[in-house]
């Protein structure tokens, strides 16, 4: 699967699952759980300990899914995450040195931006898709509306506050696709084992994607 293959599969799916807990076996219980669900996308992020064993190990697991790195936050660090078999690389924000090991694998980069001049040097540095963090506290949707104007074919992922009650808002104001963590993955559903819990959740947010999108395609 080629780097524009992978964005093409977020932008489909519209949603960016991103895995934060605190063990291997908690990453391997939801990431199973989402990618047997619906949601053939996961983003393994760094915090979680042994987070490159399991970025390596979902790919054994599931060699069609797209399986990803988050909160990379240094260019070797990316290139372990590449080493592992990540498929995309995010970050919280734009670090150029992340962006060009990630391209010099050939894999998707989708760093953080947040202002309009993030968003330029994100562009310029080669970003594939640009995550807008956070936007919950700037302005939720009317941010990324805002951000839409003048970047109308940039690849905008909102992440930072997206939940059930502001998901259908952000598509609708041109977000790409949305990254969402605890909303979609909540703590006590993790140490529970509620498979149905989160893979409802899963299909609630899909379609909820769905469904924005063909609101504004009857527009």
């Amino acid at each position: 699967m080629t780097k524009a293959d992978v964005c093409r599969r977020i932008t489909e799916v519209g949603i960016l699952p991103a895995i934060r807990v605190t063990s291997r076996d908690d990453a391997f219980f939801v990431a199973d759980t989402i990618l047997n669900g619906g949601i053939p996308i996961v983003e393994v992020t760094m915090t979680v300990p042994g987070a490159l064993d399991v970025v390596s190990s979902l790919r054994a697991r599931h060699p069609g899914a797209v399986i990803g790195a988050g909160t990379v936050l240094d260019a070797t660090v990316a290139r372990h995450c590449l080493d592992a078999g990540a498929m995309f690389i995010t970050s919280p924000g734009l670090d150029e040195r992340i962006v060009e090991a990630t391209h010099q694998g050939n894999v998707a980069a989708i760093p953080g931006a947040l202002t309009p001049s993030e968003v330029m040097s994100a562009l310029t540095a080669g970003a594939d898709m640009i995550k807008i963090f956070p936007c919950a506290p700037v302005g939720g949707a009317a941010y990324i509306r805002a951000l839409h104007a003048p970047f109308p074919k940039v690849h905008l992922i909102a992440s930072g506050g997206v939940h059930q009650q502001t998901a259908v808002s952000f598509i609708e104001a041109g977000a790409a696709a949305l990254g969402i963590g605890e909303d979609l993955i909540p703590h006590e559903a993790v140490q529970a084992r509620k498979t149905e819990w989160i893979q409802e959740l899963a299909h609630r947010f899909l379609g909820m994607v769905q469904r924005a999108r063909g609101e504004k395609a009857n527009r």
